[in-house]
């Protein structure tokens, strides 16, 4: 493995993070009705470092063959569309936006874990878990959303 280059992608996933730390969890969001099988918050910052690795590993590990254009570029849109979640729903409070943003984001990890799948098998499954939690996180918005229509503010 190349460790300049997981570097980069671990550089590229720290900006995501840093944009999830900007707008943490507050008032407004432990108000809201959430359903009971809703994470802890410290469950959240232990589970995207967990992905951030798993998903830079991954990148590293095709990056470096042939034809990887399109699962490198997969990659640059579900970490730049993994930023855009948490400003939407904790900064804004637009939990209808902060949904269509995780569809976006699932589709983007799908596509990654799928052209990543077809370059190498093992990068693929290392996907998986970044696709399974933003699964969860989609349930839990859609739920929260649903249980909260008063709190929705428009798109």
């Amino acid at each position: 493995m190349d460790w300049s280059i997981f570097i980069v992608f671990m550089a590229a996933s720290c900006t995501a993070a840093a944009t999830g730390s900007l707008f943490p969890p507050d008032g407004w969001y432990r108000a809201l009705n959430k359903p009971s099988w809703t994470p802890k918050d410290w469950m959240f910052p232990v589970a995207w470092v967990t992905l951030y690795i798993l998903s830079s590993v991954a990148a590293t590990l095709v990056a470096g063959r042939e034809g990887v254009g399109l699962a490198l570029a997969f990659w640059a849109f579900q970490i730049a569309a993994n930023t855009l979640w948490s400003p939407v729903f904790f900064g804004l409070k637009r939990i209808r936006a902060a949904m269509i943003s995780l569809v976006v984001l699932w589709l983007a990890v799908f596509g990654t874990l799928v052209s990543f799948w077809l370059m190498l098998p093992i990068a693929g499954w290392m996907m998986v878990p970044y696709l399974a939690w933003v699964s969860v996180a989609g349930a839990l918005n859609w739920s929260i959303l649903r249980r909260n229509p008063d709190a929705v503010a428009t798109v």
